[in-house]
């Protein structure tokens, strides 16, 4: 077979744009840390890698979900803290009040104190996360309760009533909590309701029955009523603090799962580069050699053996 000239320098030409392929891809790895650049260098491997990324960032998203959620159920816990206060001292008021000793003048004066604690838990009721009320049901948008006289609840029974759903935040796959509170299902609606046996309206008949001066009924139906009403506020706050609980757990557990992603994602594309940098220097130098021995290839010509 006749080899040409013009064969030769086809062939040093192929073989130096080979190496030179495969140095600019290892330089692109050395420079990305990354042993897949392009999804051609491993199709199995960049598949998989797209998948755990795809995962860690929905997993992400959730860890996002999780702390909104852990914000609105500690603005709740701070609230029903602030309530449970000020039921507290109610009761040690009502005690003061209920005994024989204390005369008119003085259930007056801690009348006018219960008053004042029934403002300061419908101020409580109205606390917000970021912008949104969270005791209003799922119009966050509107405070639960007026100040003043009027104790009916202004929100809605969302998340209260199985038939109106909450708001809700996803906390694992296909997992949700409902995260707001109602706070009719604690204080009631008062006079506009004055049998529904909630906090507001045993404050308020208190209130009465000391200016009344009814020691009888302050010792008998409110002190009860009263002590019930602050079991129904705690056994409210251990759920609440259930759900704070299962909210970490959640949040625990998806680190650990990001984690372990992470970990597998850098091991199926992440360069050695320690091996990488052998491999561009070895390759570095036998293009440079090529490079040599074909100038001397290509340079020879029917000239060089006339002279």
């Amino acid at each position: 077979m006749r080899i040409t000239t013009s064969m030769v320098q086809r062939n040093v030409l192929s073989d130096l744009n080979t190496l030179q392929t495969a140095l600019a891809k290892t330089q692109s790895k050395a420079a990305s840390n990354k042993e897949i650049t392009r999804p051609s260098d491993d199709p199995f491997k960049a598949a998989q890698a797209m998948g755990m990324r795809a995962n860690i960032g929905a997993n992400e998203q959730l860890i996002r979900n999780i702390q909104d959620a852990q914000g609105w159920q500690d603005s709740t816990e701070s609230a029903l803290d602030s309530i449970t206060q000020y039921v507290n001292r109610a009761h040690d008021l009502l005690l003061q009040g209920a005994t024989d000793t204390a005369d008119a003048d003085s259930k007056m004066a801690i009348a006018k104190e219960i008053d004042q604690i029934i403002q300061g838990v419908k101020e409580t009721a109205n606390a917000s996360y970021g912008d949104k009320y969270i005791m209003s049901g799922t119009a966050t948008s509107v405070a639960p309760y007026l100040m003043g006289d009027d104790d009916t609840y202004q929100g809605d029974l969302g998340g209260l009533d199985p038939a109106t759903p909450g708001i809700v935040r996803e906390i694992g796959p296909g997992v949700t909590m409902t995260i707001n509170s109602v706070a009719v299902e604690i204080l009631g609606d008062g006079r506009t309701n004055p049998t529904d046996g909630k906090l507001l309206n045993q404050l308020r008949d208190i209130s009465d029955h000391l200016k009344a001066n009814d020691g009888a009924a302050l010792r008998g139906g409110d002190m009860t009523g009263l002590q019930n009403r602050l079991d129904g506020l705690l056994e409210i706050r251990a759920r609440n603090g259930a759900q704070t609980n299962r909210l970490e757990a959640a949040h625990t557990r998806i680190d650990q799962i990001n984690g372990t992603l992470t970990d597998q994602l850098s091991q199926t594309e992440d360069a050695d580069i320690g091996k990488t940098l052998i491999d561009f220097n070895s390759q570095s130098a036998a293009y440079q050699a090529a490079l040599k021995a074909g100038a001397n290839i290509v340079q020879a010509s029917l000239m060089d053996f006339l002279r």
